[in-house]
């Protein structure tokens, strides 16, 4: 049987694209002794949903958020919820 070699992981990287680039190319599964198991409690406070909407009618919705000085999602959301309040 061919062993297997195994990079050691370096003590520091230089970036997050150096960190990335490593594990892209290796499997934690091969660093047992370099993790350890947490417990996490995590709560989503919110979620988002994508619509798909034509591409003018995401461009004037864009240009008016501007020039409200809001986010585009944020006017969308606020829009959408006048239109279902008053239906």
């Amino acid at each position: 049987m061919i062993e297997k070699h195994i990079d050691p992981i370096p003590e520091n990287f230089r970036s997050l694209e150096e960190a990335g680039e490593f594990w892209d190319t290796h499997d934690t599964m091969d660093y047992p002794d370099a993790f350890q198991t947490v417990e996490v409690n995590a709560e989503l406070r919110n979620r988002y949903y994508e619509v798909e909407i034509d591409m003018n009618v995401a461009q004037a919705l864009r240009d008016k958020a501007r020039q409200q000085g809001v986010t585009t999602s944020s006017l969308a959301t606020e829009m959408i919820r006048r239109q279902l309040s008053a239906a």
